[in-house]
């Protein structure tokens, strides 16, 4: 049975074979206790997909994970296995993680106090940021595809702004000077924080304003409309490729940025605040210099 406790007293809910009807009741039960619960509109909408996506699973596998919902052992047996598939799927710790948090809500409003065991996270290393050669050319791979995605790289290397962050982003979160700028961002659980924006920053955003329209609305707009989520994923990674970076996600943009705050001499309260990180102990995680920066200050102090 794998994690599944096999010690546990069987509690009888069902007759095996029930799997299907218990499994759409879960999910309708856990989805009304989600509309009316506390939890982040972001975790909720997390819960909700990653539910579903179990009770999608069980439905293709059903043949053997039909007791899923007969008792307690049934259903740590069919989580578990569900846990090892999005696994071999290279589904992230964090990611599975959270899908078993949802799942294990879904169960509690069932009957059934599940209980498998949680993927570990490992601790945090040295952040994947770019290098200083790799920054300067997908910058110039950005300016040479147009004004749009040369100020949405713009927004994700100097601002720190998450995927979801960017894509949110209206003209009417854009505070521009000659001299001055900030930028609002929209970020997890509904809050907001203002990031300021260099020179650098403000001339390129102001570009793509020019061309755009200063009207109100979504700021990344294409062919098809506003740029989702998706869209500027395929953006950054399309400008990696581009720059010689390929399979670059905008999150490493996001390490960039920290980075560059830290060897500029910030300090973890102030890159906390920048980054919208819950904890100051998150931002510490950038505050582990590379095996690449060390061997550049060792060759910039002893190299005479």
């Amino acid at each position: 049975m794998g994690e599944a406790n096999s010690r546990a007293a069987v509690v009888p809910l069902r007759p095996a074979g029930d799997g299907p009807t218990a499994a759409a009741e879960a999910l309708a039960a856990a989805t009304r206790h989600l509309d009316r619960c506390k939890l982040a509109a972001r975790t909720v909408r997390a819960y909700k997909r990653q539910s579903a996506a179990y009770v999608a699973w069980l439905a293709a596998n059903s043949a053997a994970h039909g007791d899923a919902f007969a008792d307690l052992v049934g259903a740590e047996g069919a989580v578990t296995a569900w846990k090892r598939d999005m696994l071999t799927a290279s589904s992230s710790p964090s990611t599975v993680n959270q899908a078993l948090a949802a799942v294990t809500l879904m169960y509690e409003q069932a009957g059934l106090r599940i209980a498998v065991r949680r993927v570990r996270i490992p601790r945090p290393g040295e952040p994947d940021a770019l290098t200083r050669q790799q920054e300067a050319a997908l910058r110039r791979a950005a300016a040479r595809r147009g004004p749009r995605d040369s100020a949405i790289i713009a927004v994700l290397l100097d601002t720190g702004a998450r995927v979801e962050e960017c894509a949110r982003l209206d003209a009417e979160d854009f505070a521009i000077t000659a001299r001055t700028g900030e930028v609002r961002l929209h970020g997890k659980g509904d809050e907001v924080r203002s990031v300021p924006l260099a020179r650098r920053a403000r001339e390129l955003i102001a570009a793509w304003l020019d061309v755009r329209g200063r009207h109100p609305g979504p700021i990344w707009t294409g062919q098809r409309g506003p740029l989702t989520i998706s869209g500027i994923t395929q953006v950054v990674l399309a400008t990696g490729d581009d720059a010689g970076i390929p399979g670059l996600r905008s999150h490493r943009c996001r390490h960039t940025f920290a980075t560059r705050l830290r060897q500029g001499g910030a300090d973890p309260a102030q890159v906390q605040a920048l980054l919208g990180h819950a904890s100051i102990d998150t931002a510490a995680r950038y505050f582990r210099a590379g095996s690449a920066e060390n061997a550049e200050v060792a060759e910039r102090v002893f190299g005479d």
